[in-house]
């Protein structure tokens, strides 16, 4: 048996695991060990890497629905066949993080909505807790799958830019979320929510000026500016068809997703 840790991952994945190997299975270090989680409609395949002789560690892969699915720690080596040597059952959720991004998702164009998000910001939670909820909201929202038409200003495209409203982007600017504030740059009506005066006549360019959030305020006015650094700058996925192979830079930790 081996034991995994934590036992779940949200369904954005990119959490790190670690796997706790039992005696007999502390081999020689010729031995490469994958993990295989099987979903009822998606497989993926992770390599991991050794921290000491009794342990590995991977990266949580993303996965489709919320669901339990079976792992399996695989060893292979040089002229021999893969082995199975334990399996395990592990469970992806739907966790806070990724409920506030399908949220967001939704509220785009919702007045009253965006009005709540201006009731957190009254909370002005501290500096840790704004970077651990700005890596998790922009994760979760990089895995959610948008509908094609997704605008940062809503489905009514009709309203002008004249018409004070609150945005997505005034939401994160006031916050100083800035990994959420990128990819929100980077979708349909990203750019256009910087020139969009709320009621108090603020927009997301003057918001992050007038709270101090000085990377913030490059990052909205500088051509140049490049993507603030997270856990997501680690990895670059590449799609072919139904598979994705992805690879985590900071643990080295290489992803195969597939269609089962």
């Amino acid at each position: 048996v081996m034991k995994l840790n934590p036992q779940q991952a949200p369904l954005y994945g990119d959490s790190v695991i670690t796997v706790q190997l039992t005696e007999e299975d502390k081999v020689e270090d010729d031995v490469v060990f994958y993990l295989v989680f099987t979903g009822s409609t998606v497989q993926h395949c992770t390599s991991t890497r050794k921290i000491n002789p009794g342990s590995l560690e991977t990266i949580s892969p993303g996965h489709d629905c919320c669901e339990t699915v079976k792992v399996a720690l695989c060893a292979s080596r040089e002229g021999h066949p893969v082995l199975v040597v334990a399996e395990e059952s592990f469970q992806f959720v739907q966790d806070e993080a990724y409920d506030a991004a399908q949220f967001l998702a939704t509220c785009a164009g919702n007045q009253q909505a965006l009005n709540f998000t201006r009731f957190l910001d009254r909370s002005r939670p501290p500096a840790a807790d704004v970077d651990f909820l700005d890596e998790k909201v922009a994760l979760a929202f990089r895995h959610l799958k948008l509908p094609a038409e997704w605008n940062v200003l809503g489905a009514d495209q009709s309203l002008t830019d004249d018409i004070p409203r609150e945005t997505l982007m005034h939401f994160a600017a006031r916050l100083g979320l800035l990994r959420l504030t990128w990819f929100l740059l980077q979708q349909p009506g990203g750019r256009g929510a910087l020139s969009i005066h709320n009621n108090e006549g603020a927009t997301p360019v003057s918001l992050a000026l007038e709270r101090g959030y000085q990377k913030l305020h490059q990052l909205l006015t500088e051509e140049e500016a490049r993507e603030p650094d997270s856990w997501s700058t680690l990895s670059h996925t590449v799609h072919s068809g139904d598979y994705s192979v992805k690879h985590h830079r900071g643990l080295d930790v290489y992803m195969l997703t597939a269609e089962a």
